[in-house]
């Protein structure tokens, strides 16, 4: 499978209960309404979180639990396992999971629902926002106009500018999100230019159209803004992306290859993203142990959702899939099929 930005990315397809279905010789009629149906009709594409892909033990258990509910397609995010390039830790990510969902349309399945755990979650947020629903502007561009400059998660490759320091030195979520306004203040001049220039980037590409559009979203343990650093695991984080003794850690120790380059133009961050989804269904789901992103982050991401979002708080749980336990799988694999009415 190759990216719009001709990057080769590593992806299995797996029929699950849609295969099961075939087997026993049922049409797979998409205006049925029986289980068989709709498990006929439907395939999930599950991305990822930073340092997984798709060989990872976590990543093929989620895979399992979401495929007796229907197909999947599961693959590494570039610069992870076997697909090529350098991570852009949710940057470029988008054309990733955009090639898998068109790729997924491929075989067949008339709904797609992605689901994606922490950096995915983020991806699969603005992936909804930017590339629409049924009817909406597919592929358009990688940026929206007006977009959230200066307020970047990562800088690979060293100092932000301004809006980095400023983001740096907030350990916490009010301080952040001051930060951030601030950056936003500062450098918006800039961000529509940025954008149209995204946009013709990827038009000039080549881009998979609207056969790369979601039906439902399901958003798991995902930030809400970008360059947070309020807990430790994420002040760890930032020292493998931003300083080259830790890329060389994450490139020979974790196998993610990643980028040295800062983000230009910054993209739309993830609770922008979520108020630009509707009509699509969103499922937002976090767990109140999570190490990584305190509650504030699903609940920003839930109230810019609005009516069309639905928030999962999950007691007990972790951080992504490592700590989603496979009831919670099958209850969110019943969720998105749900949609199909």
């Amino acid at each position: 499978m190759r990216t719009a930005d001709g990057v080769a990315v590593d992806a299995l397809y797996e029929p699950g209960a849609a295969g099961e279905g075939v087997a026993a010789g049922h049409p797979g009629d998409p205006s049925g309404t029986s289980d068989v149906d709709r498990a006929f009709d439907h395939v999930f594409v599950i991305a990822h979180g930073f340092t997984g892909d798709l060989d990872r033990p976590h990543v093929r258990r989620a895979a399992r639990a979401f495929a007796r509910h229907g197909a999947v397609v599961t693959f590494s995010f570039r610069g992870h396992g076997a697909s090529g390039g350098r991570s852009t830790v949710g940057d470029r990510e988008v054309l990733d999971l955009a090639a898998a969902v068109a790729w997924a349309r491929g075989f067949g399945h008339a709904r797609v629902t992605t689901v994606g755990f922490s950096m995915g979650g983020s991806v699969v947020l603005r992936h909804a926002a930017l590339y629409g629903g049924p009817g909406g502007e597919a592929g358009t561009a990688l940026y929206a106009p007006g977009g959230e400059a200066g307020t970047v998660l990562y800088a690979p490759g060293g100092e932000a500018g301004g809006a980095g320091k400023a983001a740096t030195d907030a350990t916490d979520a009010t301080d952040a999100t001051d930060a951030a306004g601030r950056a936003e203040a500062r450098e918006g001049a800039s961000a529509t230019t940025e954008a149209a220039r995204a946009g013709a980037r990827e038009e000039a590409a080549g881009s998979p159209g609207a056969d790369a559009r979601t039906d439902a979203v399901i958003s798991v343990s995902a930030p809400a803004r970008w360059y947070y650093r309020g807990t430790a695991p994420m002040r760890r984080l930032h020292w493998l992306v931003m300083r080259p003794t830790g890329r060389l850690v994450g490139r020979w120790g974790l196998r993610t290859r990643i980028h040295h380059r800062e983000w230009d133009p910054v993209p739309l961050s993830p609770v922008a993203a979520a108020a630009r989804i509707a009509p699509v269904p969103l499922l937002i789901v976090h767990g109140d142990r999570d190490a990584y992103f305190p509650l504030d982050h699903p609940r920003m991401l839930a109230a810019a959702a609005g009516d069309h979002g639905e928030l999962w708080l999950e007691p007990g749980m972790g951080h992504a899939e490592n700590a989603a336990p496979d009831p919670l799988l099958d209850r969110m694999a019943r969720w998105a099929i749900a949609q199909a009415g």
